[in-house]
């Protein structure tokens, strides 16, 4: 039995890539430093895979931003605008990610979404019927280069074609299927190309597989591989899915001329039942992708052999894989020196992910000690976890239809809260957080390190606080934040404050680029602890006379934003958090806030897949959990949340059954294509998308912001819009935040003006 896995995180063990990044990104650094930065991670992390006996070690899954921006640039998919800025090739890549907007060259960034179903989020390409197709192998070239010398047994990791041309986003009026030909042909050239090397296998990560597929997907699927396929040049071809089952392709691709095929069973419903229903071909490797490569939770051993050995039985060419890349999961348990080994006996990080399938090798293979370690690991599964909170669990049980609901009506209720709040038209406002300096992060670490008390560390945050609101006030906002110089993350910050959460020191992910979350682990029931909002927004309520937002982050996102259990439901888990959170929303209004933010911004994020599974094992208790959070509160008390970087058109009208009166969502970097699911969907919520793209550097003139609120506002009744950036402001810097800001705040003056006069 062979081993491999889909991926490895990039980031590094101290985060060094991040670092480098930042640098770079600086202009502290060059290029080149930034290159060799990558190169020692990746040596480090080969070196991990052969102690561990990986057979097959894969070798392109790393990137400096992302996989999906890789595969654009490889096949030369870069939009006209970045091609003719006179840029270096990594800074056409690097632009085309973040943005440019230095030495006369102004380019925005292209579209950021969410990878799947999961937190990692990918740069959208664009083809705008002017790039010419063809191999671009610069990045490649360089990570070949690489194994050559390091003389690895590689496995070459690529999105494939299918993948590829299903994100690809085609403008000016072209089609995508324009694209297969070159698409096609640049495929085989990067097959003629990889020939040089040793490397004898290559994978094609194919995930979109497990979306539901029309006869016109599966058509263009295998026209495109049987064409790719007939110029193997000697190379061994595998099929990478992930994510899910291919039940609608499965058939066909098992009679394709792949040499290999790589199948998810852990988040595969159907797969196991797929191969005992149509068989599986015994001259090509099955990668059966058993280790979960999005929980941090030990696999239970028995589970995995009695899959391994049924397909063994078969006389099965096998290999063992992860079920996906384990991009998804921190690096290392060994870092943590903070838990107890009776509970880090129970986590598989990355590197533990890899001694998982180093042992399972070991007992399939009967190699000495093998009856030790499986025996080891069903003790780890003898017993429960934790002991239950009854009380929790009796919440949850005793629900009924009345706590979902809030009255009266959201019509009646925008009425009340116009007489209330007294805003103006188009009132502006930001989405919570401020620019997190270095100051605001060294007075984090003096309290954790003792060198302040918690009292010196509140009074300098509520400077921080009362200087934001001071500042929000010189630049014209309607409403205002407190800034969440408080909080180091959106999701961890309430966890701390939550019963049922462990953190980590340094359970590092990759979100996107240099940006790295650090997931709290949900460990047992949840319940609130004391208020945790409620005295920094009187605080910041204090120092104003303009509303200023109470903000949360909601029960959806912070369980798909943390590590989830595995031995309750989703469902259960945001009920829980629902009604710890609900707790928390009745003391605000109490406080005297009048408007509270409850961001859901990774709402889409666990959605299923597939749509025959979306609502009953998702939106079916994810919408109903924000309903329960707003039952009983003051008509007078308004609701907003936030949602960002998914595409929601799909469940629009699940959206806004949520209930909230304002809803801001990122869309400038999408071009606003979302105002015509909400036009064609008669939206109610009021909204505010977001005018201006803050992942970017660049600072968007005031007539940019005006031609955004016109596009707005043709699609939108414009007494229903509000105005403001597409995201939090934490990683901003103070200069660009008010320059932008004062923009956006000019050009609501402007449409107010151009509106009254209309």
């Amino acid at each position: 039995m062979l081993t491999t896995i889909c991926g490895f995180p990039r980031i590094g063990e101290k985060r060094e890539l991040k670092f480098a990044l930042e640098k770079y990104f600086r202009h502290e650094i060059t290029f080149d430093e930034l290159s060799d930065t990558a190169s020692d991670i990746r040596k480090k992390n080969y070196n991990l895979m052969i102690e561990n006996r990986i057979d097959l070690i894969p070798v392109g899954d790393f990137s400096l931003y992302d996989n999906l921006l890789d595969a654009a640039v490889l096949f030369n998919v870069i939009p006209q605008r970045y091609a003719a800025a006179n840029l270096k090739p990594h800074e056409i890549y690097f632009s085309m990610a973040r943005g440019r907007q230095e030495n006369g060259v102004d380019l925005k960034a292209l579209p950021m979404k969410k990878w799947f179903n999961t937190n990692y989020h990918y740069i959208e390409p664009e083809y705008d019927g002017s790039q010419s197709i063809k191999l671009n192998p610069w990045q490649i070239e360089t990570l070949l280069n690489e194994a050559e010398e390091l003389k690895i047994n590689s496995k070459i990791c690529i999105i494939g074609p299918f993948t590829l041309l299903k994100h690809i986003r085609c403008v000016n009026g072209t089609d995508p299927k324009q694209l297969i030909p070159q698409l096609t042909d640049a495929y085989i050239d990067l097959l003629n190309f990889i020939s040089r090397y040793s490397a004898k296998w290559i994978s094609f990560a194919e995930p979109s597989l497990v979306r539901d597929l029309t006869n016109d997907d599966k058509q263009i699927f295998t026209d495109i591989y049987r064409a790719v396929l007939k110029e193997k040049k000697g190379l061994k071809i595998n099929l990478e899915t992930y994510f899910g089952d291919i039940r609608d392709i499965y058939s066909e691709v098992i009679n394709i001329d792949f040499d290999g095929v790589s199948l998810d069973f852990a988040e595969g419903k159907e797969t196991a039942e797929l191969i005992e229903k149509f068989g599986f071909p015994k001259d090509k490797l099955l990668t059966a992708g058993l280790i979960c490569g999005k929980n941090i939770w030990r696999t239970c051993y028995d589970k995995v052999l009695n899959i391994l050995l049924k397909l063994a039985n078969n006389d099965q060419k096998l290999a063992l894989g992860t079920s996906c890349s384990l991009l998804h999961v921190p690096l290392t348990t060994s870092c943590e020196t903070r838990l107890g080994n009776d509970i880090k006996k129970h986590l598989a990080f990355a590197c533990e992910k890899l001694g998982e399938i180093a042992e399972l090798k070991q007992i399939v293979s009967a190699e000495e000690g093998f009856e030790n370690i499986l025996e080891a690991n069903r003790k780890l599964f003898e017993a429960p976890r934790t002991a239950p909170n009854t009380e929790v669990q009796r919440l949850v049980e005793n629900l009924t239809e009345k706590d979902f609901v809030r009255l009266p009506v959201r019509a009646e209720r925008k009425r009340i809260q116009q007489n209330a709040l007294k805003l103006p038209l188009f009132p502006t406002t930001t989405i919570g957080s401020f620019p997190q300096t270095g100051e605001v992060r060294n007075l984090r670490k003096q309290l954790r390190t003792g060198e302040i008390s918690s009292e010196q560390y509140s009074e300098s945050i509520k400077k921080f606080t009362a200087d934001c609101i001071s500042i929000q006030e010189e630049l014209g906002l309607d409403v205002l934040v407190h800034g969440e110089f408080e909080r180091n993350d959106m999701v961890e910050y309430f966890g701390e404050n939550l019963d049922g959460f462990l953190f980590t020191e340094n359970g590092w992910v990759q979100s996107y680029g240099s940006r790295c979350v650090k997931p709290p682990v949900i460990w047992s029931d949840i319940s609130r602890r004391r208020p945790i909002t409620v005295e920094m927004s009187r605080f910041a309520q204090s120092c104003t006379s303009k509303p200023v937002k109470g903000m949360l982050t909601g029960p959806v996102t912070i369980l798909n934003w943390s590590f989830p259990r595995n031995d309750i439901s989703n469902k259960t888990m945001i009920l829980q958090l629902s009604l710890a959170l609900k707790d928390e929303v009745r003391d605000l209004e109490n406080a005297g806030i009048r408007i509270i933010q409850i961001d859901e911004a990774a709402l889409k994020e666990k959605l299923p897949l597939r749509e025959c599974d979306q609502v009953k094992d998702y939106l079916d208790f994810a919408i109903p959990s924000f309903r329960l959070l707003q039952s009983g509160l003051k008509p007078e008390t308004q609701i907003h949340t936030h949602m960002c970087y998914s595409e929601f058109e799909n469940i629009i009208p699940w959206i806004d059954a949520m209930d909230a009166d304002v809803i801001t969502f990122e869309a400038s970097r999408s071009d606003f294509r979302i105002l015509d699911a909400l036009q064609s969907k008669h939206f109610e919520t009021q909204i505010g998308p977001g005018v201006y793209d803050i992942h970017s550097p660049r600072v968007p003139a005031t007539g940019e912001i005006v031609d955004a609120l016109e596009k707005i506002t043709a699609k939108a009744d414009f007494t229903k819009v509000w105005i403001n950036p597409d995201c939090g402001l934490k990683t901003r810097d103070w200069s660009e935040t008010k320059a932008s800001l004062k923009n956006m705040t000019q050009a609501a003056l402007i449409m107010r003006k151009n509106t009254v006069c209309a």
